[in-house]
């Protein structure tokens, strides 16, 4: 019997996959921090044969390379794709062994990238299982406007095409394994569910039940905002990536800290966005531990600055090095844990800001008061509804964008809290009065606050 764990990476909303026999496996897109495959093949009890890439990733730093050379495992990395390293070249309907009765067998499903790669494991010939990478996902898609904006309507074809493929080729019991498509700005929709067949993706999935002009036209005009990191993506794993060190960084004391700050090197506080509005280092950033921090803090921070991370323990900080790690953010210069007293030489370098909930928006405006109210969401979301009289600037578009922010008190508000804390630790820093609504946007109509729907994206 053939085994298929999934290894989650739930901060940049992908999975990657072990699949094999009792004696041995292969692992299809893996994480940078392969310490964790290498554990979960030490549970099974089996030796790691194989390493197949579906596609040069965009999103995050592959760690196949060290890990094919960790173990000795064949490198299986699509021919087309231009590496500097290496590999063994895969085409369409090669096939590489696994364990006894097990194989794995490439099918070209360009699209998501144009040499894209999706694996199909068969057991005694019967195919049970599709690692379908960027190709099919789970209700959707992967999106064709990574690579080249000149590729993108070719791609958006092609990925249809690669979709009818799988789904004609495959029986309709053929599990589908994405590795997009749970979070990540690599899908063009959020994955609907967990997990699917063949058979339930003909009968829901916009590529299978549109024709192809529709579903492009409905693709293309769909596609958000690109996370700006994901530029340095593909080249590094092209390159071939370094192994990742996630030993500790060396630990930073107050004076440190604000030498670092002085020099406009980023302070990152890691601590829960409640924590860091009631007392926080002047100048110093919020990005919450938990969540999408990787995402967020790779697509705001200029790419390459230093940064140094404040956390309220030392497994806070492990964790937030492990998720920078995998998206190429350089080792942390340096890292202190505690609290904010211990991180300052003076209590004046201490600052704070409020909170607030739409319902407290409401109330401010009823008073009189005529406060900025900036929304950091997405373009995309902003087209579904907007609070009257608000000015948008998108969260990923605001450090290069803080003039544009009209002068009085700036209430902040995203979808749900995260972004709107990031926002106000942006304006905070730069010396702004600042008042984040920690609230989900649903709220904003119950609490008696306009919407409208603006006649341009922002």
């Amino acid at each position: 019997m053939f085994f298929v764990d999934t290894i989650e990476t739930p901060g940049l909303g992908n999975r990657s996959y072990l699949a094999g026999g009792p004696r041995s496996a292969v692992v299809v897109d893996p994480p940078r921090d392969i310490d964790r495959v290498i554990a979960a093949a030490a549970v099974r009890g089996v030796r790691i044969v194989a390493v197949a890439e579906t596609h040069l990733h965009n999103d995050y730093v592959t760690g196949g390379l060290e890990l094919a050379r960790i173990t000795g495992a064949s490198y299986l990395v699509p021919a087309a794709a231009a590496v500097s390293f290496a590999r063994t070249p895969v085409a369409d309907g090669d096939t590489a062994p696994v364990d006894a009765g097990l194989t794995l067998r490439a099918l070209a499903t360009p699209g998501h990238t144009p040499h894209h790669m999706a694996y199909v494991l068969e057991e005694n010939g019967r195919a049970v299982a599709a690692f379908t990478g960027g190709s099919l996902l789970i209700g959707g898609v992967g999106r064709p406007d990574l690579v080249e904006p000149r590729l993108t309507g070719t791609l958006a074809r092609a990925q249809y095409a690669s979709v009818h493929r799988l789904a004609g080729e495959l029986d309709h019991t053929v599990e589908v394994l994405p590795t997009h498509g749970f979070g990540s700005f690599c899908s063009s929709s959020r994955a609907e569910g967990t997990s699917s067949t063949i058979g339930a993706e003909r009968e829901r999935n916009a590529a299978l039940v549109k024709d192809v002009d529709s579903f492009v036209a409905d693709l293309l005009a769909g596609l958000d905002d690109v996370p700006a990191y994901y530029a340095h993506m593909g080249p590094a794993n092209a390159a071939g990536p370094s192994p990742v060190d996630l030993t500790p960084p060396a630990r930073a004391g107050a004076r440190d800290i604000a030498r670092r700050l002085a020099a406009g090197e980023w302070v990152v506080d890691l601590r829960s966005r409640v924590t860091f509005a009631q007392g926080h280092v002047a100048g110093s950033f919020n990005f919450e531990g938990e969540g999408q921090l990787a995402t967020y803090l790779a697509w705001l921070i200029p790419w390459g600055r230093p940064v140094t991370l404040l956390a309220g323990s030392a497994d806070e900080l492990a964790h937030a090095q492990r998720e920078l790690a995998r998206v190429g953010v350089g080792r942390p210069a340096a890292a202190a844990t505690g609290g904010p007293e211990s991180w300052v030489s003076a209590p004046e370098e201490l600052r704070s800001f409020r909170r607030a909930d739409f319902a407290g928006l409401a109330a401010a405006r009823k008073r009189g008061e005529e406060p900025v109210v900036l929304d950091v969401r997405r373009t995309a979301e902003r087209e579904n509804g907007a609070l009257s009289g608000s000015v948008h600037i998108p969260v990923h578009e605001l450090p290069g964008r803080l003039a544009e922010v009209p002068p009085g008190v700036v209430w902040v508000h995203c979808a749900g809290g995260m972004r709107a804390a990031i926002a106000a630790s942006l304006l905070d820093a730069a010396g702004r009065e600042v008042v984040a609504v920690d609230d989900g946007f649903d709220a904003a109509a119950a609490a008696g606050l306009t919407l409208t729907a603006p006649r341009s994206a922002a």
